[in-house]
């Protein structure tokens, strides 16, 4: 699991990267709002920690943008503890609020309820189609018994589209989820992308079945051909 921590303070940050990584986390450090949000589009962390008292911009507002184009659980970390900043953190999309001082055990076990609820369902873990299976949970696709390698940007859009089964999926949201909402106007990426899918996964990838373009809108999955 990859842990990504905005927080301005070095000694804390460095105190959570050891104390998380010997809970075998990998773990990304962020000094200020901006570098959170670059690390966070660059890195697609499984969970964010979040202070408030950010140099240059209030942690509400990192959250605010992070909701823009991520679901990424969120965990602010925050010495603040009036109940209308607790509030205003979790409308922004706050998953969940620890007040500083705190305790580490304490701490890693929000952490971990944060995961478990951004967890797929065993229902929803495994989507089966007549040519592969896709486990969301192990990150792995099989055609058979023969696993399908994807590279990493390969998999996030196919993670995307699989979560939002039977939805369309925008250009612009695609492009925030998996490059970042700085890529937002490069659809010439995802018409790359999603041939080089097609080919791996589609019975015909001329006519596919499963991963479906909806001109000048998007795309969508389907697990049987409508």
């Amino acid at each position: 699991m990859k842990v990504l921590v905005i927080e301005d303070e070095a000694a804390l940050r460095r105190a959570l990267r050891i104390f998380l990584e010997g809970h075998e986390y990998a773990v990304s450090l962020a000094a200020s709002g901006q570098e959170g949000l670059d690390v966070a589009a660059r890195d697609h962390p499984d969970v964010v920690i979040l202070d408030l008292g950010l140099p240059d911009m209030d942690g509400v507002n990192v959250a605010t943008a992070l909701r823009g184009w991520s679901q990424v659980p969120i965990v602010v970390l925050s010495a603040r503890d009036a109940e209308s900043v607790k509030v205003a953190a979790l409308d922004a999309g706050a998953d969940d609020y620890v007040t500083k001082p705190f305790a580490m055990n304490e701490f890693l076990a929000r952490l971990r309820a944060a995961l478990r609820r951004a967890a797929p369902t065993e229902q929803e873990r495994v989507v089966t189609t007549p040519e592969f299976t896709i486990d969301l949970g192990a990150k792995q696709i099989h055609r058979g018994d023969e696993l399908v390698h994807l590279t990493p940007t390969e998999w996030q859009i196919v993670e995307v589209l699989v979560r939002n089964r039977g939805r369309l999926v925008s250009q612009h949201q695609l492009l925030q989820q998996v490059w970042g909402p700085q890529y937002e106007r490069e659809t010439h990426y995802l018409r790359i992308y999603m041939s080089q899918i097609r080919r791996k996964l589609e019975a015909d990838p001329s006519r596919p079945r499963h991963f479906i373009t909806e001109p000048g809108m998007g795309y969508r999955f389907v697990v049987e051909e409508s």
